[in-house]
């Protein structure tokens, strides 16, 4: 495993399970010191520094980057990743749930990256990487309150990544499949007949299978050493809401968008 990290302090939200314990656990292989934050942080089996923050909370939130910043010394990478999810059409979920998975699954967002921009603002590899779905495109059935928070991240993405393009700070977005979570678990163990459910989700898959919290951070993961130190801060060529190929392509811009580098 390459050392790309070597260095860098990231924020893991969502970090102590699924997709989110993968991903510290990628940044902690690559050399990263790594900060979770989760509501059951005990269950942080890869992490630096493990703190129980609550997203929809601002003072939460505020508290738990300024810990990371005074024992961490630093922020350079935020990743996004705490969410919840939903079931039904527009008809199934009250206004109150609505309210409560749009202030987790896109305010809880806006809230750590509006904390760690000072910070931020301070890395010569600073990196924010937003954790939206393929539910964001995809219309999926019986997801649509689920479908729109995450539409919501996608579009605040891409207007986070203009607005602090020029500070040299990145903002990305990953769109992934249906992997093996513990809401996934829950939905299948709360479903009438788990067998037919499970074989839903999975035929939805274009391959055929769900994904693994393991697989999914793949995506993400960089394409060679020779990444770093490639593209000066004021000439970014990513795309806001763009996953990395595993293999480098022919276009220079489509193949280094995640990790963060030291100069983007």
């Amino acid at each position: 495993m390459s050392n790309e990290f070597t260095g860098l302090v990231a924020i893991v939200t969502g970090g102590a399970s699924g997709i989110g314990a993968a991903i510290a656990a990628r940044l902690q292989q690559g050399g990263a010191r790594v900060a979770v934050f989760d509501l059951q942080p005990d269950a942080a089996a890869d992490a630096d520094l493990a703190i129980a923050v609550d997203v929809a909370d601002d003072a939460s939130v505020r508290e738990g980057v300024d810990r990371v910043a005074a024992e961490l010394g630093r922020i350079d990478i935020v990743v996004n990743n705490a969410g919840i999810g939903a079931q039904g059409t527009i008809e199934s979920n009250s206004d109150e749930e609505w309210r409560r998975v749009f202030d987790i699954n896109v305010l809880g967002m806006m809230r750590v990256a509006r904390a760690a921009l000072p910070h931020l603002r301070n890395s010569p590899a600073a990196s924010i990487v937003n954790t939206a779905s393929i539910a964001a495109t995809a219309g999926l059935p019986q997801r649509a309150l689920y479908s729109a928070s995450k539409g919501a991240v996608a579009a605040l993405t891409r207007a986070m990544a203009a607005d602090h393009l020029r500070e040299g700070i990145r903002v990305n977005a990953v769109n992934p499949g249906t992997a093996d979570t513990p809401w996934i678990a829950r939905l299948l163990a709360s479903a009438d007949d788990p067998v037919a459910e499970r074989a839903a989700l999975e035929a939805r898959q274009p391959h055929g299978r769900r994904s693994t919290p393991t697989r999914s951070t793949r995506s993400r993961s960089p394409t060679r050493r020779s990444a770093v130190r490639r593209t000066p801060r004021s000439r970014s060529r990513c795309s806001p809401t763009s996953s990395a190929p595993s293999v480098p392509s022919r276009r220079r811009s489509s193949s280094r968008c995640w990790p963060p580098t030291r100069t983007t």
